[in-house]
Order: C-alpha cells, then sequence, then structure tokens
C-alpha cells in the first residue's frame, strides 16, 4: 500500500473524503487552459504537467459538447502596469506578462472555445472569486461543476474550494489538470479529494458525460466573447 493509499484510508476512518458524486445538471469549467502555460517562450511554462492535461482534456470536452452540457471557460489578463493585479501580482510577478494585448491569454488552439461557449476573465486564482461564475452557473440551474486546466495547487484548488462553498458538486478528473511540479500537483489533488470535492479518473468522467449524451442538449449560453 502506498504512502498516499494510507493516507486515504486514515481520512476515510477519521470522517474525511466522503463522496459527492455526480449530480442532474454538470457544466464542464475549464480553467486557464492558455497559451501562457503552455508555449515554452513564456515565463510560466509548465511542461511536462500543463500540455499534457491539456492533451487528456480534448475528449472529455469533446464529451461535453456531444452531451450538450454548458462549457466555460476562464483566462487571466491584467492592465498594463497590473494595478487590477493587486498582491497577486506582487507575489507572482510572472503574471504581469499576462496583459490584454498578449498572444498568451489566448485559450489553446486545442480546446478553443466555440460561438456561443462563455469565456471569463479573471484576475486571482479561484474562478469564482470577482466573477460571475456562480450568478451564470446558478441561473442555469447547474448543480456539478467538472473541473479541468491548471495549476492544481493554484486555480485548480482554489476554484475547488469555492466551488463547493458555493454549493456545488466539483468532480476534477485527475488526469486533465497539471502543475509545474508533481509534488504540488499531488499533494493537492489529495487535498480536494479529502476536503472539497471527488477527484477521479477521466474514464469515469467520460462514461458519466457518454450516459448523458441521449439527452436532448442544453441551450448553450449565448455569447462568444470574453467578459
Amino acid at each position: 500500500m502506498t504512502r498516499f493509499e494510507q493516507l486515504t484510508d486514515d481520512y476515510r476512518q477519521h470522517g474525511l473524503a466522503g463522496r459527492v458524486g455526480f449530480g442532474e445538471q454538470p457544466a464542464l469549467l475549464v480553467i486557464d487552459f492558455i497559451k501562457a502555460y503552455t508555449t515554452p517562450s513564456s515565463p510560466l511554462y509548465a511542461a511536462p504537467g500543463v500540455p499534457n492535461a491539456v492533451r487528456a482534456s480534448q475528449p472529455v470536452l469533446a464529451a461535453a459538447r456531444a452531451a450538450g452540457i454548458p462549457v466555460i471557460y476562464t483566462t487571466v489578463a491584467y492592465a498594463a502596469d497590473g494595478r487590477d493585479g493587486g498582491i497577486f501580482v506582487q507575489k507572482v510577478p510572472a503574471l504581469r506578462q499576462l496583459t490584454h494585448d498578449s498572444p498568451l491569454v489566448a485559450i489553446v488552439d486545442e480546446l478553443r472555445p466555440q460561438a456561443g461557449e462563455l469565456v471569463i476573465e479573471k484576475k486571482y486564482a479561484s474562478a469564482f472569486f470577482g466573477t460571475h461564475l456562480a450568478a451564470t452557473l446558478t441561473a442555469l440551474r447547474i448543480d456539478t461543476v467538472i473541473m479541468v486546466g491548471c495549476s492544481t495547487s493554484g486555480c485548480i484548488r482554489a476554484s475547488a474550494v469555492d466551488g463547493m462553498q458555493h454549493g456545488f458538486r466539483v468532480i476534477v478528473p485527475h488526469e486533465c489538470v497539471g502543475d509545474r511540479a508533481p509534488e504540488p500537483h499531488l499533494a493537492n489533488l489529495f487535498d480536494i479529494d479529502g476536503k472539497y470535492g471527488d477527484v477521479v479518473s477521466v474514464n469515469d468522467v467520460l462514461a458519466y458525460l457518454h450516459r448523458r449524451s441521449m439527452n436532448a442538449p442544453s441551450s448553450p449560453i449565448n455569447t462568444d466573447a470574453v467578459e
């Protein structure tokens, strides 16, 4: 038994790591899969974790579209002087590269949004903080948020915490999130699974989405612009 398996058993024996499961109305949230993390010349380049997660997320995106569920993206962009990034850009100065006119803030080509799929611009780690994401999901009667993206220890963890706190079932396919190094990636997956959501395999998510693909598609969000 691995150390993580031992810890998982210990958590469950002490009343942690319960299962929230999939609900009835899911959405796919694609968090910060932007070119800043997949372009070798970028100061935020995070290989191999993030490029691998992008590849693993392609069938999930295709299955979500086939099932007709809402797909929502996030990106990150700041004013040229970074003043709208507050302390975050002081703590992570590389974020100052993510200006509105930079190609690094674009969603990666492999997962490019389609017309009608919402792209939300955020300033901080959580996709929920300072954005209209929670209100949008609530208006759509969403109860389950499937999260893919990066980084596991930053924006995924923060979004998982906030997603749970807003009352959503959080599902994280572990192959579809990535980080700069394996240690924070694994530690934060363990913590998310212990306290904030269900960390599952990509095959579990695909099976769930494929079961839904027989249902009538949901109406898409009527915008193709970054907000």
